[in-house]
């Protein structure tokens, strides 16, 4: 993603009516789905929360609308973010040589 015109942001509302803005970094497609890796926007609720870190979300389908789901299984979960892990680091070292 360029960064040509800054980061992207959303704000998403979790299963307890709490509002999170996330700072957009990476997408993949993964088993046929499309993942989205996302930065917490908030540096406050980083630094009090040290469990804070990458949020992955898949994009769903229901009823013809769409909407961003966090992923099934712990497995699905531990495979998407090697992904990105490989992805991010692979366009880090692109981006030394």
């Amino acid at each position: 993603m360029s960064d040509e015109f800054g980061p992207d942001f959303i704000s998403v509302t979790d299963e307890d009516g709490n509002e999170l803005e996330l700072e957009f970094l990476d997408a993949l497609e993964y088993n046929g789905v499309q993942y989205m890796a996302f930065f917490p926007a908030d540096a406050d609720a980083q630094a009090e929360d040290e469990e804070v870190g990458i949020v992955i979300l898949k994009s769903v389908t229901e009823n013809g609308e769409e909407f961003l789901s966090t992923p099934d299984t712990d497995e699905e979960l531990d495979a998407v973010y090697t992904l990105f892990m490989e992805q991010i680091f692979a366009e880090e070292d692109e981006d030394e040589e």
